[in-house]
Parts: structure tokens; C-alpha cells; sequence
């Protein structure tokens, strides 16, 4: 069977719209990490037939704060979400404790199991780790953290954008979330959807490299090899 063919049979038998569209809050996520990714897949609700129900998903009720203050309120708690088809997961600093989070953990675990796709913005790779979904794959995070994921010794870390491997999407830091959206999108639709949805959230990147800060030893490799402005 061909790539092209498996993928239109994959496109007939799963109609996005019919489905649940989960974004996971907690405490001390990186604003863009979770509104970037928002915005993206709600412009596909809206204009191009997307997840019919786009939610927030937290372990409380009440408003959570994220990393630089913003407050968001969820939809749903962990105990009431329904079961989702697609689950995303911030990064930001609060990661470093709901890595230890068991509540959190297993809601991701359980969701994962019958969800069509997961994703990870960031260091929300580090979440999708602790729940089970990153072993033996192939992987990426923020810039700052890629050393962090090499030492977890069972993932494959891959210095680029994105990275999917089977049915799970990982994303560099922070801005990467709204690349992932729109690759997701292309992935589950067609690269014309996609484009709709680009143009209208107007989203295309100057290429100037400010301070030429990503010949930096520290850059992932895709930023230092790529041409600049």
C-alpha cells in the first residue's frame, strides 16, 4: 500500500471534527507553549473543519497560573475530562514539578492509550517521557533542555523542530508549538488546509536572525544550519 493511499484511508476513516481536542494547564506552563497551538488548531475548528471541541484540561477547577503570569481557567478537570483524541502538553518551568505529579502523570497515560495523537510543546517532552510515551523514540525539546533529554539514556534526541515518531509529536521551545499545530494540521488534512490556516493567523516569520544568536554553540543544530537573514 503507498504512503499517498494509506494516508487518504487514514483521512476517510478519522474526521477531525467529530473529535475532542484536549490542551493540558498546569501551573507554571509557558504561555506561548499552550495559547500558539490554541489559536492554531481553533482557526482549523473554525474555518477548515477541525476538533469540534477544543478544551483545557487541569487537576483542579479554578484559574491556573502560568509561568509569566497569565491566568487560565480550565474546562475540564481530570476527573470529568472526557477521553480525548488528541492531547497536547505545554512546557514551561512548572514541568520540573509535574514530572513528579502523579495525578498529572497518569491522566497523560491513560488519555495516551486511546488517543489518535499526542503532542508536546517545549519541555512538555519531559511529561510525555515521565508518563511512558518517549521510550525508544525519537524525540526533541527546548534548546536548553536537549542535553537534560539525552541523559534520560532511552530517548533519541533529534536537534530539529519537530519531531514525530508513530503517533507522538515533540516540539523544540516555545514558538515551535504554532510550527507543530500547523504540521499537524497539514498531516491530518492536506498542505492547502494548512495553508488557510497560516494565512489566516498570518503567521510567517521574518528569517531574521537577531544578534545572529544561532551560531551560538548552544543552538539545536537546525538553527545553525539554516540560511538567515
Amino acid at each position: 500500500m503507498s504512503v499517498m493511499l494509506a494516508k487518504n484511508i487514514y483521512k476517510n476513516i478519522y474526521k477531525p471534527y467529530d473529535m475532542n481536542f484536549g490542551f493540558l494547564i498546569f501551573p507554571g506552563l509557558e504561555e506561548l507553549d499552550l495559547v500558539g497551538p490554541w489559536e492554531i488548531i481553533s482557526l482549523w475548528s473554525k474555518f477548515a473543519q477541525g476538533p469540534e471541541k477544543c478544551f483545557m484540561v487541569a487537576e483542579k477547577p479554578g484559574p491556573v497560573i502560568c509561568n509569566k503570569g497569565m491566568s487560565v481557567n480550565p474546562h475540564f478537570t481530570f476527573t470529568d475530562c472526557p477521553q480525548l483524541d488528541f492531547l497536547l502538553v505545554p512546557g514551561g518551568e512548572g514541568t520540573q514539578r509535574e514530572v513528579e505529579n502523579h495525578s498529572l502523570i497518569q491522566f497523560v497515560a491513560e488519555q495516551a492509550e486511546h488517543c489518535k495523537a499526542v503532542l508536546s510543546v517545549c519541555t512538555g517532552t519531559f511529561i510525555l517521557h515521565r508518563a511512558g510515551l518517549l521510550s525508544n523514540k525519537r524525540a526533541t525539546t527546548h534548546w536548553a533542555s536537549l542535553q537534560k533529554l539525552r541523559e534520560l539514556g532511552d530517548v533519541e534526541v533529534v536537534e530539529d523542530r519537530i519531531v514525530k515518531d508513530g503517533n507522538i509529536w515533540t516540539s523544540a521551545g516555545i514558538s515551535a508549538g504554532i510550527d507543530l499545530a500547523l504540521a499537524f494540521i497539514e498531516h491530518m488534512t492536506d498542505e492547502k488546509t494548512a495553508g488557510k490556516i497560516q494565512l489566516g493567523a498570518e503567521y510567517y516569520p521574518s528569517g531574521k536572525s537577531y544578534g545572529m544568536m544561532h551560531k551560538t554553540p548552544q543552538a539545536p543544530e537546525y538553527l545553525r544550519k539554516r540560511d538567515w537573514l
